[in-house]
């Protein structure tokens, strides 16, 4: 397995040419970008194909893989909302990362499917969020760019069982889990998660949690919570997962550049131990 960490990990704004110089000095193989608003630092719903390339040459000069596209303009343009006009703008929000992704020679992309919430059922999410998939999986394979469905706290796909009943449900290999580990720890553990998704799962984010919190103030840095990371190690070479194991954290505030390196090193002990 090898260490990727998000650029959310790093301060907003911060330049990317310095975001892979410090990755690179922390012992990172690979950082994944997220696409962004216009004004945001990097990859953009502005940014061409050209400036992909250009990003994706910076970070060789650093020795580094770019290999997953990451997005939080889901949750603004959910794929499951009852307005079609706002699943267009997700669906046009996954075909820029497709693009984006393929001409920067990354192999997956990060997709929150949908959200449901008191005006937008569970069924309603299910079946909207997969039609708009499906007609998404011709573009992914002609790019070829897998989709990772990541389990995120968005109150749908809630066990494992579903997640991979989901995916099964496309019969593509476009179409897969991005799996973060720390999500899940407030109704389930990780291990019973990686086993039962098996090889749809594509990446891996990771970030601990402390369920005595039990909201989103109770993620941590790694090895501060409650993830049995023994048991996560173990369950990843049962499933000879061999792919990227990428931080997903909140930056510090002061002495950023502590949370690479400490990150770099607990990732060190997570993988190899």
């Amino acid at each position: 397995m090898k260490k990727g960490i998000n650029q959310w990990c790093f301060p907003p704004g911060l330049a990317l040419r310095e975001v892979f110089e410090v990755s690179q000095q922390a012992g990172f193989s690979g950082v994944e970008l997220n696409l962004g608003n216009q004004g945001d630092v990097g990859l953009t719903l502005e940014s061409s194909l050209a400036d992909a390339k250009e990003i994706r040459r910076m970070a060789t000069l650093f020795g580094l893989e770019l290999k997953s596209l990451s997005t939080a303009l889901m949750w603004g343009t959910p794929l499951s909302a009852s307005e079609a006009s706002i699943r267009q703008r997700g669906v046009e929000v996954i075909v820029k990362q497709l693009e984006l992704a393929s001409v920067m020679e990354m192999d997956t992309i990060l997709v929150v499917p949908g959200l449901v919430t008191e005006d937008v059922t569970y069924s309603e999410c299910y079946e909207r969020s997969r039609d708009e998939l499906s007609r998404l999986l011709p573009r992914a394979q002609e790019l070829g760019v897998r989709m990772g469905v990541e389990n995120v706290w968005n109150k749908f796909l809630l066990s494992p069982l579903e997640m991979a009943d989901y995916v099964d449900s496309f019969e593509s290999p476009w179409m897969g889990v991005y799996f973060d580990v720390g999500n899940v720890l407030l109704t389930g553990y990780p291990q019973q998660w990686i086993r039962i998704l098996g090889s749809r799962i594509l990446k891996v984010h990771v970030k601990d949690f402390n369920t005595k919190v039990g909201n989103m103030s109770g993620f941590t840095p790694l090895l501060a919570g409650e993830v049995n990371w023994a048991a996560v190690r173990k369950a990843l070479r049962e499933i000879a997962y061999e792919d990227y194991v990428t931080a997903e954290l909140v930056p510090y505030s002061h002495h950023w550049q502590q949370l690479m390196e400490e990150t770099a090193r607990k990732l060190d002990v997570i993988i190899n131990e």
